[in-house]
């Protein structure tokens, strides 16, 4: 995710600001600046990393108070015009976080008189600002500007702001992204992440949602929406700068796994229309006669994101009455693809820049046929590639082994689907309100997944020591069952196998004995009984079988050794509660094993070469 800093205090600001941000090139970013207060603001920034913002700045700033920030693109591509901060006449602003109203607010305020600069979200907080400072009678502060400008603001926000009249404090919001205020004895910090400012003091405030305040060089305030100031004891943290970095969680990967709940609500945030029963997909550029005449979907992607794509094949078809082939894009274009101009092709790749997938889709458009990219990364190749692009908004991920990126690719497939289903009048509103409700329960719901994780590491741990595991799953848990053997063989470089359950008796029961645990996805649904059948398959061949099932299934005890449980949910959306349940099973196996689980052997991140 994006960084945030913001200093008040007694020694130079830019350097403390730039040492900050370096303390979040973890998180990941594309462009990095700074605003100063002296007598007035200066504002530097730049795209690339925090080296070339310092090779822009002057010999010596003499300010004692700034904010800076490091961006990961969302709204715009990564260009120096859409690096934080953001300025509106004397008030600078970064922010971290998505603001889902931002063109309603960004038509108002051009009709007011503002001009933007800038592709972003965020420009529109600082324009906000300076109009709620200066249009009141009377005019206000800027801590009372906050105030008013985050009640029109819908969406997520971590704010820190400066204004040249007030050359004493930094001002800040919070709403569903991290904010942390740390007290200093040469001054105090705001900012997205302890590690930025963990060098300097381990005493800490932790802003919760909805809560505005500012900082002092030697003292902090921090109010309630209606404007109460509130009473908030420091707190002592205890990690190291390394732990920090990754939140006090042991690995990256645990930590975006914990992550998810944040990351899928990003992900579909102002694009699921409940009462009206549909999903807004903008950034789709096909017209409802385009969709309505479809004949084929092409789903092409490799690794984790072709096990996405398979999920993807079944909403198509089962939601939007599409027919839909899914291709390992690295075989793709070796295979003399039958395609033509009323088919769509849907690439999907995190990192955007997997040669195998933009050779897929520079294969289909030379067929005519339109393309549609699924990824994570703002700016990268296969934006420039697809006809049309939809953004995962999951953030960095750092973890080789994907997991919120590859849940977060699973409910971009679902609004997809949901958006041509109801176009093309395959599914109904109603039935379209049923999946939407059931996709914005879906972050509370694995919340209470990792909540009681303890369970699933108990697992782990007992079945950490054999060779090899099966993953069995139908219809829909198929793709999860391929899914969790190879997040299992990734990291705790145990042979893994997924299966179509059905396909056990087909050869691979052969190599099922005591010694082999079959992990099997049995949630509720109209393929519940048969996966049952299979469980006694395997039991017949003294298996032991875990079982990932609903919490409120009584019967799946009486066939299962072991029973992992997701929260009740809607057979279509709980692939993504299971996956999160294998994401651990995972995980936790590697950790009993000592594995390296960040950067396992012989991987990368992103596979740029064929």
């Amino acid at each position: 995710m994006c960084g945030i800093i913001g200093y008040v205090g007694k020694e130079p600001a830019a350097p403390i600001l730039l040492e900050s941000l370096k303390r979040l090139e973890y998180r990941g970013y594309d462009s990095a600046g700074i605003t100063v207060l002296n007598s007035t603001l200066e504002t530097y920034k730049t795209v690339g990393k925090i080296a070339d913002l310092e090779s822009i700045l002057p010999a010596e700033i003499k300010a004692n108070v700034g904010i800076g920030h490091t961006r990961w693109a969302t709204h715009g591509r990564p260009e120096t015009r859409n690096a934080h901060p953001h300025v509106s006449s004397g008030v600078s602003v970064v922010h971290n976080g998505i603001i889902e109203n931002y063109l309603e607010l960004k038509e108002k305020l051009t009709e007011l008189g503002y001009v933007f600069e800038s592709d972003t979200d965020t420009e529109v907080i600082a324009h906000l600002l300076h109009h709620n400072m200066n249009n009141g009678t009377p005019s206000c502060d800027l801590l009372a500007a906050m105030h008013k400008t985050v009640r029109d603001l819908e969406g997520s926000y971590a704010i820190a702001a400066l204004c040249c009249n007030e050359p004493d404090r930094v001002v800040f919001a919070r709403k569903d992204s991290p904010l942390v205020i740390g007290l200093g004895e040469t001054g105090n910090y705001a900012a997205s992440d302890v590690t930025a400012f963990l060098k300097h003091t381990k005493n800490v405030v932790f802003v919760s949602d909805h809560e505005v305040g500012y900082i002092l060089p030697n003292a902090i305030r921090i109010y309630d929406p209606e404007g109460k100031l509130l009473e908030k004891s420091p707190e002592t943290i205890e990690w190291d700068l390394e732990a920090a970095e990754k939140s006090g969680y042991d690995h990256f990967m645990l930590k975006e796994i914990h992550e998810q709940p944040t990351s899928i609500q990003n992900t579909f945030a102002g694009k699921l229309m409940e009462l009206e029963g549909t999903v807004r997909m903008n950034e789709l550029y096909l017209n409802p006669e385009q969709i309505k005449h479809l004949r084929r979907a092409t789903i092409v992607a490799c690794g984790t994101s072709w096990n996405a794509g398979i999920l993807g094949k079944y909403l198509f078809e089962k939601l939007a009455g599409i027919h839909t082939d899914i291709e390992t894009a690295s075989e793709f274009r070796y295979g003399n693809p039958v395609l033509c101009g009323e088919e769509l092709t849907i690439a999907i790749t995190q990192s955007g820049e997997t040669a195998d997938t933009l050779a897929a889709v520079r294969s289909s458009k030379s067929y005519g046929c339109r393309t549609v990219a699924i990824t994570n990364v703002v700016g990268s190749t296969i934006t420039r590639e697809s006809d049309s692009i939809v953004y995962t908004r999951a953030g960095p991920e750092i973890g080789v082994a994907a997991t919120k990126t590859f849940t977060a690719q699973l409910i971009t497939l679902y609004m997809l689907a949901i958006h041509m289903g109801r176009t093309r009048g395959v599914i109904t509103a109603d039935e379209a309100k049923d999946l939407i409700v059931n996709l914005k329960r879906l972050p509370g719901q694995i919340q209470r997944i990792l909540n009681r994780k303890e369970k699933i590491k108990e697992c782990a741990q007992q079945f950490a020591d054999k060779r090899d595991y099966f993953f069995i799953g139908r219809y829909l848990n198929y793709p999860v069952a391929l899914e969790g053997a190879l997040k299992l063989k990734e990291i705790s470089y145990i042979h893994a196998e997924g299966y179509a359950a059905g396909e056990l008796k087909h050869g691979p029961l052969a190599l099922i004995t005591e010694e082999t645990p079959v992990v099997a996805i049995a949630t509720k649904g109209h393929t519940y009984d048969k996966i049952l059948s299979n469980i006694k398959e395997v039991k017949a061949r003294n298996a032991v079988v875990i079982a990932v099932a609903n919490e409120d299934d009584k019967e799946i005890e009486k066939y299962a050794d072991m029973v992992l449980r997701i929260p009740a949910s809607h057979e279509m959306t709980s692939p993504v509660l299971s996956s999160v349940v294998l994401q651990l099973l995972a995980y936790y196996t590697a950790l009993a094993k000592d594995c390296s689980i960040d950067k396992p052997r012989n991987l990368a991140k992103s596979v740029t070469v064929e």
